[in-house]
């Protein structure tokens, strides 16, 4: 029978291994950091990295702000509860964000990734720098409802992320400035690089399109690329694609130039990550694929300031058959990129 002393040691001998298996995750989460790296197939980003580098302590600590819910007022929501990583950052199924008190909001949580290359923000535009886009969802009234002072008090109540900012910036102090770089430096890192369509495009391996997926990127460069653009899939303007005018009369960017040529403009979203975020356009109106190129192909409505790619013909619209939608989607699935939403370094820690 195994004495006392026996159990000490195999109970000393667990902790050891334990302990050795944290460490060597943790080593390996180190070792997996490397910074900010371009990817080979896309341009130089727009964000402007000598203002606000991306260092290790610096996304840790973003990353434990984006999960972190003290960030809203009621202390139940945090980024990353409209911006969910398994449905490529977020909030899958529902139309629009809902905040704290089940708050809805008037638009679809727009995806997280590849911001380093956006020259605006949001559906209806209004911000341009990466590093001030976290103010508007926690002090909007839908969302978090909170303000950055408030914010800043809870934060410095918690060991943690006096460590965090210490680490990150050289001094415990925890500032709207310092709160807003680290939240930009995870941002940053969530880059969505790995589907099959860049593998093909880098030559990676023996990657290569199907018949149908090299139809439908034959098509789409035909018939979609003006504005989803490659390699990000967005040319990032704003653009007015014949929505029908809905009792909410969003305005889009309008909202935030006051120029009435911008009225009915939206952010041309990119088209990565289709599997994962739908419903799809800004107020979430489309739950499938399907329902958008049919919109494209019969349902575009001549509304004020319609985009002239969608009137060169008699009838407002793109000409799509049957054919040409299974195969556009076809393509479409190849910017499906399984390891973004996989990553465990963006996960919640």
């Amino acid at each position: 029978m195994m004495n006392r002393k026996h159990l000490l040691v195999f109970f000393a001998l667990g902790l050891f291994i334990l302990a050795c298996k944290k460490d060597n995750g943790i080593q390996e989460e180190i070792e997996s950091f490397l910074g900010f790296q371009k990817p080979a197939n896309f341009p130089d980003p727009e964000y402007k990295f000598a203002n606000n580098p991306v260092t290790k302590a610096g996304f840790e600590l973003g990353r434990a702000l984006f999960y972190e819910p003290r960030l809203s007022r009621d202390n139940t929501i945090s980024c990353g509860s409209c911006h969910i990583q398994s449905s490529a950052f977020t909030q899958h199924g529902h139309d629009v964000s809902h905040g704290i008190d089940d708050r809805l909001g008037t638009r679809n949580s727009p995806p997280i990734m590849n911001l380093a290359w956006n020259k605006a923000f949001m559906w209806g535009g209004g911000v341009y720098d990466l590093d001030l886009q976290p103010i508007v969802p926690i002090t909007t009234h839908e969302e978090m409802d909170e303000n950055l002072e408030n914010v800043m008090a809870k934060l410095r109540l918690l060991p943690k992320y006096t460590t965090f900012f210490k680490s990150a910036f050289g001094t415990e102090e925890i500032n709207t400035a310092r709160l807003m770089k680290s939240l930009s430096q995870f941002m940053l890192m969530c880059i969505s690089s790995n589907a099959k369509y860049d593998k093909v495009m880098r030559k990676e391996g023996n990657a290569a399109f199907n018949a149908e997926e090299q139809a439908g990127y034959t098509l789409f460069k035909q018939k979609c690329a003006s504005c989803h653009s490659e390699p990000l899939f967005t040319d990032g303007s704003f653009r007015n694609n014949g929505l029908s005018i809905t009792a909410v009369n969003d305005q889009g960017l309008y909202t935030a130039t006051l120029q009435a040529t911008d009225r009915y403009k939206f952010k041309v979203p990119s088209l990565r990550n289709l599997k994962y975020t739908a419903p799809y356009m800004h107020d979430g109106r489309f739950l499938t694929l399907a329902a958008v190129l049919e919109h494209y192909h019969s349902e575009v409505q001549l509304t004020p300031n319609l985009d002239p790619l969608l009137t060169k013909n008699a009838q407002p619209g793109l000409v799509l058959s049957n054919d040409d939608r299974a195969k556009i989607a076809a393509f479409l699935s190849t910017l499906n990129d399984e390891e973004f939403i996989k990553n465990t370094l963006l996960s919640e820690q």
